[in-house]
């Protein structure tokens, strides 16, 4: 039961004022805050601080999850969505990361682990979105990484060429004549 319902209990009151001492305690505590802040801008503690005068990047619609999304962003924290996302996130990077491989037996070894957390996240019922990322075929991935290389290489190739061919070329100052 609560001081309400009994009559027989009122609530406590200031002896000075006669008011209800819980209303007042609410009203001396936000001076009191008030007065904290106050004290603390006019010693500078508020001066400097990072992102000062800028505006406050509000969101679009209300996400009770907005804190926790922006302290993601803000300290660069990855490794955090459900498995099907970290895959499809992972397949589109996949290229690039194999390109970084330097044997095919690298490759090999990337693509096989890949499939392997594939089908793990597949059989793993533990809710989320399901995990529709493709499985690759680690013969396959060597052929495209080969073809990749040799681009790569080829035109590298060709750039040292054309920046060889803009050299003037120098002869040793011990071979030069002397005019006159």
């Amino acid at each position: 039961m609560t001081d309400e319902s009994r009559p027989d209990r009122e609530p406590a009151r200031d002896k000075r004022t006669g008011r209800a001492a819980a209303g007042e305690r609410m009203r001396n505590q936000t001076r009191y805050v008030d007065l904290e802040v106050q004290r603390a801008i006019e010693r500078g503690e508020f001066d400097n601080l990072p992102g000062a005068g800028k505006p406050l990047k509000l969101p679009d619609r209300h996400d009770p999850d907005w804190w926790l999304k922006q302290f993601i962003e803000r300290e660069n924290i990855s490794g955090v969505a459900p498995p099907a996302i970290m895959l499809r996130t992972e397949d589109a990077q996949l290229d690039d990361a194999l390109d970084q491989e330097p044997t095919e037996d690298a490759v090999r070894r990337t693509v096989e682990d890949f499939n392997r957390r594939v089908v793990e996240a597949r059989r793993q019922l533990q809710g989320g979105p399901p995990v529709v990322t493709p499985t690759r075929d680690p013969d396959t991935e060597v052929d495209r990484w080969r073809t990749r290389r040799r681009a790569r290489l080829d035109a590298h190739r060709a750039e040292a060429r054309e920046v060889a061919a803009e050299k003037p070329s120098r002869r040793a100052f011990w071979r030069r004549r002397r005019a006159g």
